[in-house]
Formats: structure tokens, C-alpha cells, sequence
């Protein structure tokens, strides 16, 4: 084989391209991580308006405080609080599908957010997936370790209790219905 030598002016192209996608990969990372708030930077305005929801649900007005909690998420969509909130409105109007969802977000914004994976899990139990619940369990024993967790047996208990019977209810099996007869056909 012949050996040739790659010209100076080669060489530092090739640098040059890999030493930009090295800088263009860390000022995405860089950038994704200012993104993200803690709940400490939340608007506060944001935060004001889930006050105001949690003082007009106290008061009976749901649709008051839902109104306030989604007014908080325009203004700051990390609003986990916001979140949260609306997905307990959710479960008490029972809707476990829409509250599964909604704390879903809240886990996206912070995967060990004891009180979301709870709801998360009575949700699910209300809408029959009792094993999806024992997962959510499963992970609140794990970040709760050895000290006493209080949504641990809130969990427990509503898995214990099991779903609501019109859900187990809709679960069994259906007998097959008669079958109609075709018409018959005309001669």
C-alpha cells in the first residue's frame, strides 16, 4: 500500500465538522436543561391562579376552580400543582381516563411526584387497571424507601378495595347475543 499524506487544509475540515456537531449537540442539551423549571420558577401568576382554584373548589365551585387551575397552565404549562389539580377534579366527576391523563403530564414534568403517581394509580384502579396500579405502588415504595409513606397505603388501600363494581361489571364477559336469521332469498 501506498502511503499518502492528507493535505493540512483536509485535515482541518474534518475537524472542523466534528468539532461542530460536538458544539451544536451541547448547546441543545445546555438548552433543554434551562428550559426546564423547577417549581420554585414558576409564574406567579400561575402559581396565584391555583390559589384561586383551590379556594373556589373549596367552596363548591368546581367549574370556578377548573377554570382557574386551566387559566394557571396558559400562563405556565410547568405548573405541576395546575395539573394535579384538574386530574382530582377529574376523578371526583369520574373520568379516570382524562385524570390518568392529566397526571400523566404532572409525571412528565417531575417522575417522582408522590402525589401524582398516587392519583395515578386510584385512577387507574377506578377505571380497572389494577395492575398498571401496583406499578404506580410499586414506584412510590421506591422512592418512599424505609420511611413511612402515606400515599403507599392510600394506594394500597384503594387497590385493596378494587375497582367500582359497574367497572368489574363491564369486564365480564358477555353472553353472545341470539343470532338473527338471514332473510331468506327470493325465488
Amino acid at each position: 500500500m501506498i502511503a499518502t499524506r492528507v493535505p493540512v487544509s483536509e485535515m482541518l475540515m474534518r475537524i472542523t465538522a466534528i468539532s461542530a456537531a460536538c458544539a451544536l449537540m451541547l448547546l441543545t442539551v445546555s438548552s433543554a436543561l434551562v428550559a426546564q423549571k423547577p417549581d420554585d420558577q414558576i409564574d406567579p401568576k400561575s402559581v396565584s391562579l391555583v390559589q384561586e382554584g383551590r379556594t373556589a373548589q373549596a367552596a363548591g365551585n368546581i367549574d370556578g376552580a377548573t377554570d382557574a387551575f386551566e387559566a394557571a397552565l396558559v400562563v405556565d404549562p410547568r405548573n405541576r400543582a395546575a395539573y394535579v389539580a384538574l386530574a382530582e377534579i377529574a376523578r371526583t366527576r369520574g373520568l379516570p381516563g382524562k385524570a390518568i391523563r392529566l397526571y400523566r403530564e404532572a409525571l412528565l414534568l417531575e417522575p417522582n411526584d408522590l402525589t401524582a403517581l398516587r392519583g395515578q394509580g386510584e385512577a387507574m384502579v377506578q377505571k380497572g387497571a389494577v395492575e398498571k396500579a401496583n406499578q404506580n405502588l410499586a414506584r412510590i415504595k421506591t422512592i418512599c424507601g424505609t420511611r413511612p409513606c402515606n400515599d403507599a397505603t392510600v394506594l394500597a388501600a384503594a387497590i385493596a378495595k378494587g375497582p367500582p363494581a359497574n367497572v368489574t361489571a363491564n369486564n365480564l364477559p358477555q353472553a353472545p347475543s341470539p343470532a338473527t336469521p338471514a332473510p331468506a332469498a327470493k325465488p
